[in-house]
């Protein structure tokens, strides 16, 4: 059986969409909800491994949703799927430790891929989001890249795609345990803080330099 699940969206056509879709494609979806209270309700009975959760709900927004959850030390993994690319929910949502965060147009699309880097503790964020943010801010190259070396480069560029241990080890024809070593080096020389998705989210945020 695939990952529990629970969904909870105030639109019942992406509701059902994106439950109907996940059904179909084998995963557990062990209920639904309208609105974020119910949902957070939802969270806790079950204790799913994974939520996905509209981020503007009645009652509870989904990052409040996920900002309980962190509180009360919930190890179910949050998704939020919004319309808004606005920078300060991206911030929040970094600050809440959320796993996935796509966009709504692109749901169906990206659920699957986003689902199964979650479910490999690997945080996964549309790459419209960070193609947006990039775009409207005047970003400048981080002056701490220049301490890495170009393979630390190369596995930070293929962070930044989503890619696994495993599957970056495989393009750079080294193990997993050496790209794993890659990944505490560049953290290190980085400064970066020791949370589970900083490295992703530094390499998401910075893909353009790491051509």
């Amino acid at each position: 059986m695939k990952s529990s699940i629970i969904i909870a969206d105030d639109h019942p056509l992406m509701l059902r969409g994106l439950n109907d879709f996940l059904k179909s494609k084998g995963y557990n979806i062990l209920a639904s909800a309208k609105d974020g209270k119910e949902a957070y309700n939802l969270i806790v009975k079950h204790q799913p491994e994974i939520a996905i959760l509209d981020i503007r709900m009645p009652y509870l927004t989904g990052l409040e949703v996920a900002e309980e959850c962190l509180k009360n030390e919930i190890e179910t993994k949050i998704i939020l799927i919004t319309f808004d690319k606005g920078e300060e929910l991206y911030d929040k949502a970094q600050d809440l430790n959320i796993f996935g965060y796509i966009l709504k147009e692109f749901a169906i699309e990206e659920i699957e891929n986003c689902i199964t880097s979650v479910i490999k503790n690997k945080p996964y964020f549309s790459e419209e989001i960070a193609l947006y943010l990039n775009s409207n801010s005047n970003i400048q190259k981080p002056q701490s890249l220049n301490n890495l070396t170009k393979a630390e480069v190369r596995v930070l560029s293929l962070i930044a795609k989503n890619r696994t241990a495993i599957e970056i080890g495989d393009e750079l024809s080294v193990s997993s345990r050496t790209v794993e070593k890659h990944k505490s080096n560049i953290i290190k020389k980085l400064n970066l803080e020791s949370k589970h998705n900083s490295l992703s989210l530094f390499a998401k945020e910075n893909e353009q330099f790491l051509d």
